[in-house]
């Protein structure tokens, strides 16, 4: 240690000297920047490779190609993968690019250069959330823009034909069950076969119940009263296609409810899986970042 009293000039070079090392930041944000730049264009590389395989692999004829199960665990896999691979790249350029500290302790310029990693995956999963939710809002926005020119064609078309026997309208239309039971008629000629059918699916839908249809004792044999009207048949043997129709209408109504189940499921274990994924990324990134620090160093 230099004594004052020695030597007062390289006293006042030391103290200068610390007085520099403390007012410099400890962030190199240029190098954070490098380091985001290099991760979020290896990840958008890696995913476009990901998709040309997927799309190679597929195919719409039945038998051919990679099964539905199969490209979803692969593709699961594969953003994992790219999670990982890009994280450690702009890590690694995010510590090796660093400016060098002089005069602290290792513990230090290893904390620093862990921070460096973790900032620069930070930015670059910030911009690549940023790019996602405007291509998912773009894409939304677009459904929109089509949804509401179809109805605006069918609204149209609707008022110049007119509403006719029943349209869609009617049967959506939570009154129009009662008005139907104020005028029911069980003769075939009090109606077209439009009229029936467009009656039996409101009847179908005043009826579901916790999406499940439970017909009432009046509606299962006015129901019926109409199939043998138009069908000809017994009574018994129309209730028979009545119950029928309504084993089939729950039954669809069950595997839909099973089908949004298992996608409800699916999406649940994928987004676990890529968060766990992302803090793996982190974690890499920062390692990846020391790493570079110490080669860095070392020269």
């Amino acid at each position: 240690m230099v004594s004052t009293f020695d030597s007062p000039h390289r006293s006042t070079v030391a103290v200068v000297a610390g007085t520099d090392e403390i007012t410099k930041t400890a962030v190199s944000w240029a190098a954070i920047f490098a380091g985001a730049a290099a991760t979020a264009a290896t990840t958008l590389i890696l995913l476009l490779l990901g998709t040309g395989i997927g799309l190679s692999v597929v195919s719409p004829w039945y038998g051919a190609g990679a099964s539905a199960m199969t490209v979803a665990v692969s593709a699961i896999i594969w953003l994992v993968v790219v999670q990982w691979l890009s994280s450690a790249l702009g890590g690694f350029i995010a510590g090796r690019l660093r400016t060098k500290w002089l005069g602290l302790h290792t513990h230090e310029v290893t904390f620093r250069d862990t921070a460096h990693g973790f900032l620069a995956w930070c930015l670059a999963s910030l911009v690549g959330a940023a790019m996602f939710a405007s291509i998912t809002a773009s894409g939304v926005s677009g459904l929109a823009s089509g949804a509401a020119t179809v109805a605006a064609g069918a609204a149209s078309g609707a008022a110049q034909s007119g509403v006719q026997s029943g349209s869609a309208g009617g049967a959506l239309d939570p009154t129009a069950y009662f008005v139907d039971t104020t005028f029911r008629s069980t003769n075939p000629a009090d109606a077209t076969r439009a009229d029936f059918r467009t009656e039996t699916v409101r009847i179908l839908g005043h009826s579901t119940q916790d999406g499940k249809v439970v017909l009432s004792p009046e509606d299962r044999t006015y129901l019926a009263q109409l199939v043998a009207a138009r069908a000809g048949i017994s009574q018994p043997e129309a209730e028979q296609r009545v119950d029928s129709l309504v084993n089939q209408v729950n039954d669809a109504q069950a595997k839909l409810r099973e089908a949004a189940d298992a996608a409800r499921k699916r999406a649940a274990q994928a987004s676990i899986m890529l968060a766990l994924s992302m803090v793996v990324g982190a974690f890499v990134a920062s390692a990846a970042a020391a790493y570079g620090g110490s080669i860095r160093d070392s020269y």
